[in-house]
């Protein structure tokens, strides 16, 4: 894998892309297809673009085996909500990679790190199923006895 600098993105910034709706593939401009999943960008910021592309697409399996993983192993209410975040997951994953842009990916996701899970973690509907789950807890648990 080829390690990107400070210096590649300036030469990717100073390079100014692509013309608006067009792909660039082995130097050649190519209107975009429709429904393409190809990214736009020059020939350097899609090859680029690819790389860290595939890195997101890696760390969204990741985080979405490990929940596959915990969910097997609960009960069926807690396994539905654990469903329930794994399908927001899979959301967040189909709106991040039909970006066409190799810009954003360049920009937003050279360093993924812990993007993914932040990202589930910031929808509104993962802090729904939070505060249901700990009501449930709430409600179930016993009273403990003074001793």
């Amino acid at each position: 894998m080829v390690e990107r600098t400070a210096d590649d993105l300036g030469q990717w910034e100073s390079e100014g892309g692509a013309p608006a709706q067009a792909e660039v593939h082995a130097g050649h401009t190519q209107p975009a297809a429709a429904g393409s999943q190809a990214l736009t960008g020059t020939v350097n910021q899609i090859d680029w673009a690819e790389q860290i592309r595939e890195r997101v697409s890696r760390d969204f399996d990741r985080v979405a085996n490990a929940m596959k993983s915990v969910a097997v192993k609960q009960a069926a209410r807690e396994r539905s909500d654990t469903e329930a975040l794994i399908a927001i997951l899979e959301e967040k994953r189909t709106e991040v990679m039909s970006n066409r842009q190799a810009g954003y990916f360049i920009h937003g996701w050279q360093e993924p790190g812990d993007q993914v899970r932040h990202m589930l973690v910031k929808d509104p509907r993962y802090s729904e199923i939070r505060a249901r789950q700990a009501s449930r807890k709430d409600a179930t648990a016993k009273p403990k006895r003074p001793t």
